[in-house]
């Protein structure tokens, strides 16, 4: 099963927001985790966007990129640009990508315009995933 981690720089909204698409919309076809560069904690307008449509992501916690290891994920996905940032081990995973997500907590009206695209990138990025070995 493949292994995704979602980063951010501080592990409250979007990358929060993608993993709990990844795991209702990818459940049992493959494992999910998110983190930030810091961590923080996830935003309550991030669990109110998700609510809306229907997942819960209140049980999900803020947590370091320096918890995890690189050679454990098979697909990297950076959502604010911090993919610049990132130590070199996690930018050369099978697959990465780097979304450049605009910040709705710089602008809380936007949370759900931003959940609606993290949705349709989380299934385009599920639909690779499943169908399309990835190399280590």
């Amino acid at each position: 099963m493949k292994r995704v981690m979602f980063v951010c720089k501080k592990n409250s909204a979007r990358s929060q927001m993608a993993e709990g698409f990844a795991r209702t919309l990818a459940a049992g076809k493959i494992e999910v985790t998110s983190s930030g560069l810091e961590a923080s904690q996830v935003r309550p307008e991030a669990i109110a966007a998700m609510r809306e449509i229907g997942i819960d992501i209140s049980d999900q916690t803020s947590k370091p990129l320096s918890d995890f290891k690189a050679e454990d994920f098979d697909a990297v996905i950076s959502l604010c640009g911090c993919g610049v940032n990132l130590p070199p081990e996690w930018v050369s995973r099978g697959v990465f990508e780097d979304w450049q997500l605009e910040d709705p907590a710089e602008k809380p009206e936007i949370f759900p315009e931003v959940r609606d695209e993290i949705q349709q990138r989380v299934t385009q990025l599920i639909d690779l995933l499943i169908h399309k070995p990835v190399s280590p």
